[in-house]
């Protein structure tokens, strides 16, 4: 090949290469309000299609009416009900914030009006907290309203039943209907466009799927859980906005270990203090003994065997994710720290030649030198 005919090939990747990069910007921009209905479309096919297989074996290849059945499953077993609980959860939030102000209000303007209601056991750590009093209640109705008024603004689109969000529902459902049949064709066309190994693209795509796996069937199910079985306990013991309180627990449950606890604890504290003994016992009793067992049994089963990240990791992945993407980061976070992950252990593997590697001590004091 002569140099001419190397520089027109050159100079014909490079405006293919040019016309991909803008033609793909133009159309991403197009369709940016879809991008993450189409996201989530594809995660939950994905997550769908061992049934959609299943069923499509048993109606005989028949495709299109394998992935219809599917979809319709879907959307009576999760859609629905989804729906409705949302319904209530939003209006729950809605009260929670509307009436916890007034209240702070009330006991601000009535000094004595707590301690008046206090049993005698709990007046010194009263006398020790007076001095701060105003404080930490308003922090608390501050803390309250502001729960309250992120779950109903985030839901309320949902409840109200706006345009826009059965417009995305059906562009979800669509895609998932061609998804289902068309998907591992789309993924192996994905995978032939990127430059890189076989190995490679088993392990971004293993490290994918897992992580998805871990986060819905792991981190959905246990706050799932803890919420209901949460919730319940604390409309048995008299609280009022239970079903709030459940949710607020099962967002909280991200947190391994201690998540619901930073409800139910407050909680047990507020009806021992109250004079509600049995109550505040019961409640604790339920809570440590039956909500706390679930994130410690199925935690290490579902989330930490599939998702291979450490907790902590897999803690600001969830919250950077719900601050970055909205509701939907609890799923988008961990999986873009998976992939994060992955692609520093391939540039481990592709640079090994020249990476020098450090020696690692077991412990603190070692031998090794310090890099300081």
């Amino acid at each position: 090949m002569t140099e001419t005919d190397t520089d027109r090939v050159k100079f014909y990747r490079f405006f293919v290469l040019l016309m991909v990069v803008a033609i793909s910007a133009l159309f991403f921009t197009m369709i940016r309000q879809f991008l993450m209905t189409l996201l989530l479309a594809a995660i939950f096919s994905g997550l769908a299609y061992p049934l959609y297989r299943r069923l499509n074996k048993r109606f005989g290849q028949r495709k299109m009416l394998a992935s219809a059945a599917t979809i319709l499953i879907a959307i009576l077993v999760v859609v629905i009900p989804l729906t409705a609980l949302l319904g209530l959860i939003a209006n729950e939030a809605f009260q929670i914030s509307q009436i916890v102000k007034p209240w702070i209000q009330e006991q601000i303007s009535q000094p004595t009006g707590v301690a008046e209601r206090l049993p005698e056991w709990a007046q010194p750590w009263l006398e020790k907290l007076n001095p701060f009093r105003d404080q930490i209640l308003e922090k608390t109705g501050e803390i309250t309203g502001m729960a309250g008024n992120f779950l109903f603004k985030s839901l309320s689109a949902t409840t109200k039943g706006t345009v826009s969000f059965f417009l995305q529902l059906f562009v979800m459902l669509y895609a998932m209907f061609f998804l289902l049949m068309d998907g591992p064709m789309l993924i192996q066309k994905v995978r032939s466009f990127l430059p890189l190994s076989e190995p490679d693209k088993d392990l971004m795509e293993e490290r994918f799927m897992s992580v998805t796996r871990a986060t819905i069937k792991g981190t959905f199910a246990i706050g799932a859980i803890q919420g209901l079985l949460g919730g319940l306990g604390l409309a048995a013991a008299g609280i009022q906005g239970a079903i709030f309180w459940g949710a607020i627990m099962a967002v909280l449950s991200i947190i391994p270990g201690i998540g619901a606890a930073i409800v139910w604890v407050p909680a047990v504290i507020y009806l021992l203090v109250k004079g509600n003994l049995v109550a505040g016992v019961a409640l604790l009793a339920w809570c440590a003994g039956v909500v706390g067992t679930v994130d410690n049994v199925l935690r290490p089963r579902l989330v930490g065997k599939d998702a291979k990240m450490p907790d902590l990791l897999i803690l600001l992945s969830t919250l950077g994710g719900i601050v970055m993407f909205g509701a939907v980061g609890f799923i988008l976070g961990p999986i873009v720290a998976a992939l994060f992950l992955t692609i520093w252990d391939m540039y481990g593997a592709a640079f090994k030649d020249v990476l020098r590697p450090t020696p690692l001590t077991s412990e603190p004091g070692g031998d090794s030198e310090s890099p300081l």
